[in-house]
Order: C-alpha cells, then structure tokens, then sequence
C-alpha cells in the first residue's frame, strides 16, 4: 500500500506498514475533522457550561449531552447537507463525476456554512498564523477556514455560557447570603441552590429555550 503526501517531487511517500499506519490515524480523526465542520462544537459545549451553572455535576450524563448535541447539529446542517447531496453525492452515485469532483463540490455549501458563521478577523488571525497572504478574489484554504471557524464558535459557545451562568449565580449569592444571615455555615449553599435553580430552570422551559436559541443562533 502506497501513500503519497503532497504534490509533484516534493511530496512524501510512504509505503509498507508505515502507510497503513499513517493511513489508520488519518481515518480515525476524520469524524473529528468532519464535525468541527458543524455546528457541532458549540452546541456541546454550551450544553456543558448549562450543566455546570445548574451545578447538577453527572447530570444529564456526558453520552446524553453529546446525542442530543448530534441531533440539534443534524436540525442545523440540513439544509447544507441537501445541498451536499443533491450537488456532489448524487452525481457521483449516478457516475456523472469522479470521486475529487464530487470532493470539491461537498466542499463548496460547508465552506460557505463556515464562512457564515466565523469572523473575519478570525480568518485573518489564521491566515497570519499559516503564513499565507490573503490574496483578493482568492477563498481561503479550507483547512485555515476550519481552524478560524473553530475558534469562532468556541468563543460564541463561551458568549452563550456567560450569559447562562449569571441567573444562577445569582441565586447561588442569594442562598449563600441567606445562609449566612441565619448562621447555617456548615451547610453548602450548593445543595440549597440547586432545588431553586432546578425550579427556575423547569418554569421557564429552559431546554426548549435553550434547544431553540441554539438552532436558531445558526445563520
């Protein structure tokens, strides 16, 4: 088994066991290079920060967080992934194109998605760190392009947290203040809050507030 990275004489060759082994890495990080294509990234860690401001620690449980973080990111890249299929994929079934033609018009709808959604200082800031001029009428490379929307989401994913810690601080301050003032300093203020936060949380619906802002946070 033959595999060549790169281009021309300049790229690398590697055959025999090396080539597998190489070619084993590079299959087992493609579900990770394919999601942080989506808005994947920031729905789940906004799902962690909320688990973190209930102060509900397990729960929900980790593989709960990430399925329905799946399924929301399934609701967000359906209509860019018509577009994929109706462009690229079945073309290539029906054998009206090769396999790097149906690669480079899959490309082309999650580039857009991701140019949607990241900043273009972002794109600078990678494009800097690459080394590569930004050159006029040029699209930028894709990887560089899924470097700086990475980074984009995960400051908007860190926006969103912010703003779903500070009711529940609140209450946090609230219950430890009252605590306080009662002389009851031997017992968390944690185990009190939770049941109030629980309360506020289920009386205004917060996961479906929450499910919907993140959907609908997606341009």
């Amino acid at each position: 088994m033959d595999l060549r990275v790169g281009e021309g004489d300049q790229g690398l060759r590697l055959n025999g066991t090396v080539g597998v082994v190489v070619m084993l890495g590079m299959m087992s990080l493609l579900p990770t290079l394919v999601l942080m294509t989506t808005g994947f990234t920031r729905i789940l860690v906004v799902l962690y920060f909320l688990r973190q401001a209930l102060g509900t620690q397990t729960s929900p449980p980790a593989p709960l967080i990430a399925g329905l973080a799946l399924i929301l990111t399934g609701f967000v890249m359906a209509p860019t992934m018509t577009q994929v299929n109706q462009q690229a994929i079945t073309p290539w079934l029906d054998g009206r194109i090769d396999q790097v033609a149906m690669l480079d018009r899959a490309s082309g709808p999650i580039r857009d998605f991701m140019l949607k959604q990241t900043r273009p200082s972002d794109v600078r800031k990678m494009l800097r760190l690459s080394r590569q001029p930004a050159v006029a009428g040029q699209p930028v490379p894709f990887i560089t392009l899924m470097a700086a929307f990475t980074v984009s989401e995960l400051r908007t994913a860190f926006a969103i947290g912010f703003a779903l810690f500070l009711p529940f601080i609140v209450i946090d301050v609230v219950v430890a203040s009252v605590l306080m003032s009662l002389g009851m300093f031997m017992l968390p203020p944690t185990m009190i809050a939770l049941p109030f936060k629980l309360l506020l949380f289920v009386l205004v619906d917060g996961w479906a507030l929450i499910t919907q802002s993140l959907v609908a946070g997606f341009r």
